[in-house]
């Protein structure tokens, strides 16, 4: 049975159920709201549209249902979203800023700061940044101190230089350091939800300007445990690459003193959706304890006998001096949207501490 079979699509949460419930909650926010309106026009065409197109297309609905001056209407919007049950609910509801707000600023960042807590605003900045990103960066910076980490989320996460399914921003897509300070600002944030996104936003930047991204985290003070916590997170993608800089960020090595003792795939043969068992046995060389990165390199099979690799972790840990330690993983092969699989063989690398240490291989079979 397919993924498509198994699982609803992704679009189908902003479907037939969570147009009628925006409906009810608009109609019980306000006699302005016209709840007729709204359900014929979000209705219209939704089921052809991607899921940021229904929240594009949900929102232009909201503008037909409130044929109102846009502080009255936003006041209404404002009172929707605590009744929604679904956070893309309230992405699509707070789209309405994005859309019908840019030229309202001040207002539209109070309502944004305030429907963020619903569903993440992340989206519906990106127009504002587009717009005026010195005006808008500054808002976002002092949003830093705001004692909801929803607000403080939307700070570093809105500003993404690659925030995935927004649109760029061109500013940030020239100069993708721009909100540096929004970072620096919350490099010891006591919300896990907001450090992930400070760790992801830095991440972002490394794949543009790698150099950048190691020396400013340099300047960080890495003995806080939360600010580690985001360097270490941060830095994962040069830290697949076995970038040295990086990895000395985190106090490892370019290269261990281990030797591998064991290391197979099994089956040597497998079907689409089923599983290898991945096994690394390593033995150290060293008499001190060493920091290891211990990661994975998949080439996927490709048309035309071409590859494509991918760098899954295995395990950080400390390997005491002349111990042992034996790691093992399961690698599910099944398709994904973003991924498909085909029939060939498929090698996989040990890596540790950036280094490519044993290969193995198997053979993958897809259904004609």
């Amino acid at each position: 049975m397919s993924d498509a079979k198994t699982y609803p699509l992704m679009k189908d949460i902003l479907g037939v159920a969570a147009v009628t419930i925006i409906a009810d909650a608009g109609a019980a926010a306000s006699p302005v709201f016209d709840r007729t309106a709204f359900l014929d026009a979000a209705l219209d065409g939704l089921d052809g549209l991607s899921i940021m197109e229904r929240v594009r297309h949900i929102a232009d609905a909201l503008h037909e249902a409130l044929s109102t001056d846009y502080a009255t209407a936003i006041h209404v919007v404002g009172a929707i979203a605590p009744h929604l049950t679904h956070s893309f609910q309230a992405i699509a509801v707070t789209e309405f800023v994005a859309r019908q707000g840019v030229g309202d600023f001040d207002r539209s960042m109070e309502a944004l700061a305030d429907l963020t807590r619903f569903g993440s605003a992340e989206f519906a900045i990106r127009p504002f940044l587009a717009a005026d990103p010195a005006r808008t960066l500054a808002q976002m910076l002092r949003w830093t101190d705001h004692p909801n980490e929803h607000v403080r989320r939307l700070a570093s996460e809105g500003s993404r230089p690659r925030l995935p399914w927004a649109s760029r921003v061109p500013a940030l897509r020239d100069d993708p350091t721009l909100a540096a300070p929004i970072l620096d600002a919350l490099r010891d944030d006591s919300s896990l939800y907001v450090r992930k996104s400070v760790a992801n936003h830095l991440n972002d930047i490394g794949k543009d300007r790698p150099d950048w991204l190691v020396e400013h985290l340099q300047g960080w003070d890495r003995e806080t445990p939360r600010t580690a916590w985001i360097v270490r997170h941060a830095l994962r993608s040069l830290i697949k690459k076995g970038d040295p800089r990086a990895l000395a960020l985190i106090g490892v090595a370019h290269g261990a003193q281990v030797r591998v003792a064991h290391f197979t795939v099994e089956p040597a043969t497998v079907k689409l959706g089923e599983a290898v068992t991945i096994t690394a046995e390593l033995a150290s060389l060293a008499q001190a304890d060493q920091r290891l990165v211990v990661d994975y390199r998949l080439h996927y099979a490709r048309s035309a006998g071409k590859t494509a690799a991918k760098v899954f972790k295995l395990k950080t840990f400390d390997l005491a001096g002349s111990a042992s330690a034996t790691l093992c993983i399961l690698q599910v092969m099944r398709d994904f949207s973003t991924r498909r699989h085909h029939s060939g063989r498929h090698e996989v690398e040990l890596l540790v501490n950036g280094l490519p240490m044993a290969t193995a291989a198997f053979d993958l079979v897809c259904p004609a």
